[in-house]
């Protein structure tokens, strides 16, 4: 049986990320409201910092995960139980709804106002898959390579980063694009679009599981 204290920490966790990514996308068009690209980057910056904070926070109680890939990736690397990971989902989903019904709620916006990005296209696809492979490299290798604590600055680095150099500004996580699609604002998903960025997601942790085997294991001598 999980711990209660963990899946409350991916609760918690997933709903403060939440907040932060689509909270930071409303005060960002409310701020620049005629720049797109300073909305963005002040989206990222937030995003990113406050990414870092919650690994370092949660990491020790639940493992921070806060993503479904992580955490089914985490069954085949480290011999995690596949009732332990599926015990995470509902709760990071859930988490990242609440936070983006909160974020809603904190800028006087209706509780739910469905988004209107729609975000289907071949780039985006790509983007995705790219985004969530490559986040799930920065986490894998770091802690098969005995560098674990590097984690949490590593994966605020690499997601700051993946807003700029990916178009579909680097969701990379199955809970937060189902949250995303609750708040009809810069960092918002249509809800015609999620499953298809979902599908994107997995093939990028597929991916990414891949390269992690590849890269980490070692060659018989």
């Amino acid at each position: 049986m999980v711990a209660v204290r963990r899946l409350v920490s991916e609760l918690i966790g997933s709903a403060l990320l939440a907040m932060i990514v689509i909270g930071s996308g409303i005060m960002a068009q409310r701020l620049s409201p005629n720049d797109i690209g300073l909305q963005l980057l002040e989206n990222a910056l937030v995003t990113g910092c406050g990414l870092f904070v919650l690994i370092e926070l949660f990491g020790p109680i639940g493992g921070a995960e806060f993503n479904p890939v992580v955490s089914l990736v985490k069954v085949a690397l480290e011999g995690r139980s596949l009732v332990d990971a599926l015990s995470y989902i509902p709760v990071q989903v859930a988490g990242c709804v609440v936070g983006a019904i909160t974020a809603n709620a904190m800028f006087a916006l209706p509780a739910v106002t469905w988004s209107q990005h729609h975000r289907v296209s071949g780039p985006h696809f790509l983007s995705e898959v790219i985004a969530t492979a490559g986040l799930v490299l920065t986490i894998f290798v770091l802690a098969r390579r005995g560098r674990a604590a590097l984690i949490g600055v590593a994966v605020a680095s690499y997601i700051t980063a993946a807003y700029f150099f990916t178009s579909s500004t680097s969701f990379a996580n199955p809970a937060i694009t189902v949250g995303r699609m609750f708040s009809n604002s810069f960092a918002g998903i249509a809800p015609d679009s999620v499953l298809f960025f979902i599908g994107a997601q997995l093939v990028g942790g597929l991916l990414g599981l891949g390269l992690i085997t590849l890269l980490t294991t070692k060659e018989p001598s």
